[in-house]
């Protein structure tokens, strides 16, 4: 009998959504209090720059650049004192630094764009994108985590950015993840498929909702399926996930099996929800549906779960 526990593709489908190409040595074991002080030191360190969920780009002959140099840097009005060391690249070390210049002040050189553009657009390559998702979500945590939930007080960066210290009780607190559970649900024939009130026109997605603590992934997904829209679920299958830096999460995409076919949506939490059939969905993956609609772009777990599920015929 052979061995089928790692009977899967050699490249798992974690590795086509976005923000997966991060190819950064984090070297989480070795990180010492003044491993940003040392990296600052090495000529070869490189930095992403990032202003109010913004990225810093600078524009040149080959296209838009997020590698500044410490140099280049400092007239951004850089905080070098909160940056983060991501890790190492084979260039040497990477930093993600908050930058303090407004994006209406930059020189014309510099241009400022969101996150989610960013990634959308594919404005970067794979490993940048991945590198920023990692400092993006690691300057959030530190902006929203400033104080120790413990005393109060205004606790200290350590360990290159990957805790903080509270002088005063001595808790230690480390980065969060939040877990998010992405499902579609789904039979040979048909998917379901949901749209949220913040969505694009005519966009429709895979249904989602945080996990909670004490649950596991699968019954996030049963519940999340079954208050959204009515569905009860039998079998749910884990199939990929996601960083996700809006602000600090991990999407994880799994598909579930329908017990019932009769949907119940919540009108609080969605626009709209209902069944599309292979066919339908193929054509909104292609942008060519009758009513103009669509699901969302290639970078989202979404479409991943989708394009799975459409191709599995």
């Amino acid at each position: 009998m052979s061995f089928r526990l790692f009977d899967a593709p050699l490249r798992e489908p974690s590795q086509f959504v976005g923000f997966s190409g991060n190819t950064i040595d984090r070297q989480s074991e070795n990180r010492a209090d003044d491993s940003v002080e040392m990296a600052l030191a090495d000529p070869s360190t490189r930095l992403l720059l990032m202003h109010g969920g913004r990225l810093y780009l600078k524009l040149g002959d080959g296209g838009l650049n997020p590698w500044f140099s410490t140099s280049e840097g400092k007239p951004l009005d850089i905080s070098l004192e909160r940056g983060i060391l991501l890790g190492f690249s084979d260039s040497g070390p990477v930093l993600a630094v908050p930058a303090g210049v407004e994006p209406e002040q930059l020189p014309e050189t510099i241009k400022a764009i969101d996150y989610r553009s960013v990634y959308m657009q594919g404005l970067i390559d794979e490993a940048a994108a991945g590198a920023m998702a990692q400092g993006a979500a690691l300057l959030a945590w530190h902006a929203s985590h400033r104080f120790c939930s413990k005393c109060g007080t205004e606790s200290q960066m350590r360990a290159g950015g990957y805790k903080r210290h509270c002088r005063n009780c001595g808790t230690e607190h480390f980065p969060r993840t939040d877990p998010v559970a992405i499902m579609l649900t789904a039979t040979r024939d048909k998917c379901l498929l949901g749209r949220g009130r913040h969505f694009a026109p005519g966009m429709y997605s895979a249904l989602a909702g945080f996990i909670e603590p004490g649950e596991t992934i699968e019954a996030a997904v049963r519940r999340e399926t079954l208050e959204e829209a009515g569905i009860r679920l039998g079998r749910v299958v884990y199939h990929a996930s996601q960083p996700w830096p809006f602000p600090y999460s991990l999407m994880i995409g799994c598909f579930g099996e329908p017990l019932n076919d009769d949907i119940q949506a919540d009108l609080n939490e969605l626009e709209d929800c209902r069944w599309f059939s292979r066919d339908e969905v193929r054509s909104m993956l292609a942008k060519e549906h009758p009513g103009n609609l669509f699901t969302p772009p290639k970078g989202a777990i979404a479409y991943h779960l989708i394009r799975a599920w459409v191709d599995s015929e």
